[in-house]
């Protein structure tokens, strides 16, 4: 019996551990969202979807590095260029027979790299007539 209490006791202490662990990760985490950087980041997310929800693509781009070397992936092609990045969505959004849909973006995770950059994820989705694409960004 002593040791398989012994094991049960281990046991125990390994799950306070990792539950430690956890916490303390997710308690970092939630700061670094909250930070005044992060923030900052989020509010321009929050103005893309505003600008595209009332059809502004110039707007939408403004969240984006205005330069030619930016390069942008969507469906297995990439290209490069703001201009170009731009050009896409009006072709693919604005022409003749489609439509832009009511964008939302969810599940966004800021990871502030330095004081200049920042990694930023989350999951995209267009709300349409016929359908309600979506991935990740």
């Amino acid at each position: 019996m002593r040791k398989a209490n012994r094991v049960k006791a281990i046991i125990a202490i390994a799950v306070v551990i990792s539950f430690g662990a956890i916490f303390s990760v997710n308690a970092k985490q939630k700061r670094l969202r909250e930070s005044p950087e992060a923030k900052k980041i989020k509010a321009v997310l929050d103005r893309q979807v505003e600008a595209w929800n009332r059809r502004d693509l110039e707007g939408f781009m403004s969240g984006y590095w205005q330069s030619d070397s930016l390069t942008f992936y969507s469906g297995g092609i990439g290209v490069s260029g703001w201009k170009t990045t731009l050009d896409r969505y009006r072709n693919r959004y604005m022409s003749a027979g489609n439509e832009m849909g009511q964008l939302d973006f969810s599940d966004i995770q800021i990871e502030l790299l330095s004081p200049t950059s920042a990694f930023v994820r989350g999951h995209w989705r267009l709300k349409m007539s016929a359908s309600e694409p979506g991935g990740l960004f």
